[in-house]
């Protein structure tokens, strides 16, 4: 293990995050490969249960609009509790074709804490819920569309009109007087009300399409309003993987998930997210509270087919609650993603109040539904490219549109900072293609820390990057061959040596290349920078013109190399350590 992955983890286990998951006793989600009627899916169950003399166990109901449509998923309970029964139970299942696996029912508990951080909060209504005691200074704060530009976009006509928002929180209270165009309230919760009574979800929904006071970015959306946690902010992965189904089968174009959790090994939520984005539906999501230590990336916003989001300050500082990069599912075997796209204000922003007036919060829940509206605004500036635009494009105008800010690493900003305007460009002249993030790799940058920390010497430990691999062309794709290090002879690359391995499959929309750098023994005496590229080959094809697209990419290498240290002055650091350590004693 190298001392990059060692700082990764120790951030990683260090991390304190606002979100308690835990397995529900007793009850599992029995997960199909494919879509049935409930009819259908009980007859799968019942057919491996009964003829073993199981008697013991219960579908339990869903009380939402799921039992409507067919459903990949039901939930089991054990009625006796005992561990041997769960056990059976689930490997008589796992023999049925049909079923895909058979995982815990998990339950995740969201934790609101607005006093975590100072001024985190600042929050002065008087009962009607009206914002009071302002000062000149908070004007910018008030103004965020307008510090985005979002205000250009309005004089010419784009305001987020026909592009269908889903918005994953605690709800909406009926008839807010803020929003314009609320096409439908959804629960998929155990409770009655369809109504927000936390303002978590009013203020989310407010800062993407509010249409008065304080206004959102794309007020003309159409909003679908999605209640999947409770007034006591608690939530179970199947409320989530119904909600889902649903979102895809009213063909969501965006769907905002301010929330998020440490449990990437919840595999049914963690796929649900994958087939939402085969489904062309873009998920923007939080990248969480828990900085400002390193691993402490929130699922689902770490995943590469989605927009994960982190915070900043209006002084352009990164938020010390946004939290950082690597991602920590490949440790300790391989090597983490940048999984941080981009960066947007998101510390004392101004966003609706439950029921009428405004308020303002801090957190990535908030720099979320800025980039949601953002992306409102996109895509419904671009009408005319909509056959382009899908997870991966979106991606990639808003990462390359967005400016790095000086003084931070791509772990801790992502791309960068959002830029509505520059990332409008991008879209409405966009060609489908095929990216990487990062898109190349540069020792000699801070903004590529750790790897800017040290160069590379014959014999040190190979240097290991982990690149995702963003297809704006077609939701599959795969490699064509093996990637193919080119190195770069006016500038030394000869003296390094360079692997890549990749996934075979792209899908949906993106894949990943890990890429492994050491120096040769011909380098040994070498210092300086050593240069050269990978070049690795996709074949895509597109469904909707029967097209088949060969693309070849590049991935620039800039590498600092040093002479290997002498063994004696390895000898005389050793000595000097073991003096210390006696005078200390």
């Amino acid at each position: 293990m190298n001392v990059f992955t060692f700082l990764f983890i120790i951030s990683a286990i260090c991390s304190l995050d606002a979100f308690k998951t835990a397995v529900v006793p007793n009850e599992f989600i029995v997960h199909f490969h494919s879509k049935y009627f409930a009819p259908v899916r009980e007859s799968y169950i019942a057919a491996k249960l009964l003829g073993s003399n199981v008697t013991n166990w219960r579908i339990v109901p869903r009380l939402n609009l799921a039992w409507q449509y067919p459903s990949d998923f039901d939930i089991l309970r054990v009625c006796d509790g005992y561990e041997s029964s769960s056990e059976f139970i689930i490997e008589r299942l796992q023999t049925h074709p049909s079923v895909k696996a058979v995982v815990p029912q998990r339950s995740v508990r969201r934790i609101l804490n607005y006093d975590a951080y100072s001024n985190l909060t600042y929050i002065h209504r008087h009962p009607q819920g009206v914002l009071r005691n302002r000062n000149p200074n908070n004007d910018r704060h008030r103004q965020l569309c307008s510090v985005l530009h979002a205000n250009i976009l309005w004089k010419l006509g784009v305001t987020g009109k026909g592009v269908k928002v889903a918005i994953f929180d605690t709800g909406l209270t009926k008839n807010h007087p803020h929003f314009r165009n609320v096409k439908e309230r959804t629960n998929w919760t155990n409770e009655k009300s369809l109504d927000d009574r936390v303002s978590h979800g009013t203020f989310v929904a407010g800062v993407i399409a509010s249409s008065r006071e304080c206004l959102g970015f794309a007020p003309d959306a159409d909003l679908y309003i999605f209640k999947v946690f409770t007034n006591s902010q608690v939530s179970y992965t199947s409320w989530f993987l119904d909600a889902f189904n649903y979102a895809i089968y009213r063909k969501i174009n965006i769907l905002n998930l301010s929330i998020g959790g440490p449990d990437f090994m919840d595999s049914p939520f963690v796929e649900k997210v994958l087939e939402l984005s085969a489904n062309n539906v873009i998920m923007i999501s939080a990248a969480g509270n828990d900085g400002p230590l390193y691993g402490t990336l929130n699922n689902p916003g770490d995943q590469s087919d989605v927009v994960g989001v982190g915070g900043i300050q209006f002084d352009d500082k990164i938020a010390k609650f946004s939290s950082r990069g690597m991602t920590t599912w490949e440790l300790p075997l391989g090597y983490g993603r940048m999984g941080l796209d981009i960066v947007t204000y998101g510390s004392q922003v101004e966003g609706s109040d439950v029921r009428k007036g405004c308020r303002r919060l801090s957190g990535t829940s908030v720099s979320s539904p800025v980039v949601a509206g953002a992306a409102a605004l996109l895509i419904s500036g671009a009408f005319q490219k909509i056959d382009y635009i899908n997870p991966a494009s979106l991606k990639q105008v808003l990462i390359e549109g967005a400016e790095k800010l000086p003084h931070y690493n791509m772990f801790e900003q992502g791309a960068g900072k959002l830029n509505l305007l520059k990332s409008m460009q991008l879209l409405l002249s966009y060609k489908p293609k095929i990216t990487l993030i990062p898109a190349y790799l540069d020792f000699t940058q801070n903004y590529m820390w750790p790897y800017s920390s040290q160069p590379l010497y014959y014999g040190s430990s190979v240097a290991i990057a982990n690149v995702t691999i963003l297809n704006g062309i077609s939701v599959t794709s795969h490699i064509v061959g093996i990637p193919k290090w080119i190195p770069d002879f006016e500038n030394q690359g000869q003296f390094l040596q360079v692997s890549a391995q990749v996934s075979p499959i792209v899908w949906p929309w993106t894949g990943w290349m890990s890429v492994f750098i050491a120096v040769k023994k011909e380098g040994e005496n070498f210092e300086g920078v050593c240069k050269g590229s990978i070049t690795l080959v996709l074949e895509s094809f597109k469904q909707t013109t029967n097209e088949t697209h060969v693309t070849e990419v590049d991935f620039p290498l800039t590498i600092k190399v040093t002479p290997k240290p002498p063994k004696k002055k390895k000898k005389k650091k050793k000595k000097k350590k073991k003096k210390k350590k006696k005078k200390k004693k």
